[in-house]
């Protein structure tokens, strides 16, 4: 007598390999499945929530009569390539649709507590003049021509920066994982960044994983998003835009916002260092290389020399750190302006406490001792 569920083998191959796994590896992992698959044996209600755990989809989509169809959940532009419908992997697929549903709850929060829409978003559009936009971000931001040469190093440049989007009422997301699974990784070449937009709270995520220069420009490509008003992803290998009128015209905002063409020209007559002006601009000198080569002052073949050799001089470079300090890891991921949101939430008893939880992430004591360090 058959005491299990019967589920589609398709279902199971399926959900396999949109986590990621060969389907030879997962069974030998996990003898079971082959069982299931050919039909001669049936799973338990138990074994099903063990198997939804381990490929990270919801338990109901077992059950699903076909396999379920999933598209990205924003248009991804990647360099030399104007397909924006190629798959993203399952961590970022997931990475996206937890910060949409904070999104949607901080949208209805504000817009019941009379918060107005945010001027900026969706001002410009594809047509517009990239220098217009330009100026309008450093108006908003409050924030002169050479700015960054006012900060130390990379990470207090990259801190202001980011201060002032969370100020301008913007939510910033740090991560380079899935929520704070540490075995669910987002790789930088799939993912630099990504934008959501919304009239009222607009989410930004950069991966963590990046080079700080390399994250400082993505918060501007990104920004160029939302004065344009369109979600999107990108990853931008060698610096090289989709080819996309929006992507392009994203990559030169966010190129003369951080290393204007009048600054660049001057101080690079001054000392054609690559290394002297990336550290003067607080960019990455890959960035430095890109802006060196469209203003002529390198060719094509020493660009893309100068690219592979820094490319493999940070790889070898990285070496194992440590997991640092938990709440100030969080800070990040979480960001601090929808923290402060879900807090004001709790307090006037428009969300409970549970629901506070599962939105950050941070369960009773945990999420009590970082609003008590941060807020």
């Amino acid at each position: 007598m058959k005491t299990g569920i019967n589920i589609k083998s398709d279902i199971i191959t399926w959900a396999i390999a949109r986590a990621g796994y060969k389907l030879e590896d997962f069974i030998h992992k996990l003898p079971r499945v082959q069982d299931w698959i050919e039909n001669k044996k049936e799973p338990t209600l138990k074994q099903l929530e063990d198997f939804s755990n381990k490929v990270h989809v919801p338990l109901g989509y077992l059950f699903l009569p076909e396999i379920p169809q999933e598209n990205n959940l924003i248009p991804f532009f990647r360099s030399n390539t104007a397909n924006t419908n190629e798959k993203v992997s399952l961590n970022l697929y997931d990475t996206i649709a937890l910060l949409q549903q904070r999104q949607e709850w901080l949208e209805e929060y504000l817009l019941n507590n009379d918060y107005k829409p945010l001027p900026f978003v969706g001002k410009y559009n594809n047509d517009s003049d990239y220098k217009e936009i330009i100026n309008d971000i450093r108006k908003t931001l409050n924030l002169d021509i050479e700015w960054a040469n006012k900060f130390k190093n990379y990470e207090e440049t990259l801190n202001a920066l980011t201060s002032a989007i969370e100020d301008a009422g913007i939510v910033v997301s740090f991560n380079s994982v899935f929520e704070n699974n540490n075995h669910r990784p987002i790789e930088v070449n799939e993912c630099r960044g990504f934008v959501l937009t919304s009239p009222i709270a607009p989410f930004m995520f950069i991966n963590a994983a990046d080079g700080k220069g390399a994250q400082i420009f993505t918060l501007v490509h990104e920004l160029a998003h939302i004065w344009i008003g369109v979600s999107a992803g990108f990853e931008s290998k060698q610096l090289l835009p989709a080819n996309d009128p929006l992507e392009r015209l994203c990559d030169r905002v966010a190129a003369e916002f951080l290393v204007p063409t009048e600054s660049f020209n001057r101080l690079w007559d001054e000392n054609p260092s690559i290394e002297y002006l990336a550290k003067y601009f607080k960019v990455s000198e890959i960035v430095i290389a890109r802006r060196a080569l469209d203003l002529n002052k390198i060719t094509r073949a020493f660009f893309f020399g100068f690219y592979n050799k820094y490319i493999f001089f940070l790889h070898s470079k990285k070496a194992k750190q440590s997991g640092g300090d938990f709440y100030a890891t969080q800070k990040k991921r979480l960001s601090l302006r929808f923290a402060a949101y879900v807090n004001q939430a709790v307090r006037d008893k428009s969300l409970l406490y549970k629901d506070a939880y599962r939105m950050t992430g941070l369960k009773g004591e945990t999420f009590q001792n970082f609003i008590t360090q941060y807020l």
